[in-house]
């Protein structure tokens, strides 16, 4: 099945959301991804908590599936890339990068970012505490900015859908308030929960099964 995606258009830069739960911005060649948290399984299981293990190798496999697929030049990520104190995750990522040479790898510290920037950095990364790009007002949270339109994650956004028989499924969305001048992108993790938001008039909103992103 061919994977499907959607289109959205702020400050006239379009963007598009991808069903694996990032965003392509053509014109930039630019890859947006929220809230990773690499290592959090590693962590879980150093603690006792038995996690399935393929839960933390499964976003490495799906990042680069997306790079190979949509060629950025540059892969941006919106805060929470590493979730915890330095585990083993850290050098497979660090390996991961250096086999995307052509690639520019940003991070815009988040939370969880708490490995130090020198480790970052080390690795090739280019860090920072936001970035403008174009119209764009690049967090991990919400953050205003003059008369920019501010993206981020943090919250990992998620809806909840209403069946039959009063069933309910909660799926994660790309959350878009057009009017306040803001978006905030799902948690790309596997492993990592979500909110559920409740969205209003001014709100567009599509959700991601993994295989394809729908308006709701």
């Amino acid at each position: 099945m061919t994977e499907t995606r959607q289109e959205v258009t702020v400050e006239g830069l379009r963007l598009e959301l991808l069903a694996k739960k990032a965003i392509m911005i053509p014109s930039k060649s630019a890859l947006l991804i929220a809230d990773v948290h690499l290592g959090k399984v590693n962590h879980f299981r150093k603690n006792g908590i038995p996690v399935p293990e393929p839960a933390g190798q499964n976003n490495l496999k799906r990042l680069s599936q997306i790079i190979d697929s949509e060629g950025p030049k540059e892969v941006i990520f919106l805060g929470d890339l590493f979730h915890s104190s330095a585990n083993r995750a850290w050098p497979e990522f660090a390996e991961f990068m250096a086999g995307f040479p052509k690639v520019k790898f940003t991070l815009v510290v988040g939370n969880h970012d708490i490995l130090g920037r020198h480790v970052f950095e080390d690795a090739g990364m280019t860090v920072v505490d936001h970035l403008k790009l174009g119209p764009l007002w690049l967090t991990h949270d919400r953050s205003e900015r003059d008369e920019m339109f501010n993206l981020y994650g943090h919250i990992h956004p998620a809806v909840r859908l209403r069946g039959s028989g009063k069933q309910y499924l909660k799926v994660p969305c790309f959350f878009f308030n057009l009017k306040e001048r803001y978006g905030i992108l799902p948690s790309f993790g596997d492993f990592t929960g979500s909110h559920v938001l409740k969205p209003d008039k001014d709100c567009v909103t599509f959700v991601t099964t993994g295989k394809e992103v729908l308006h709701v």
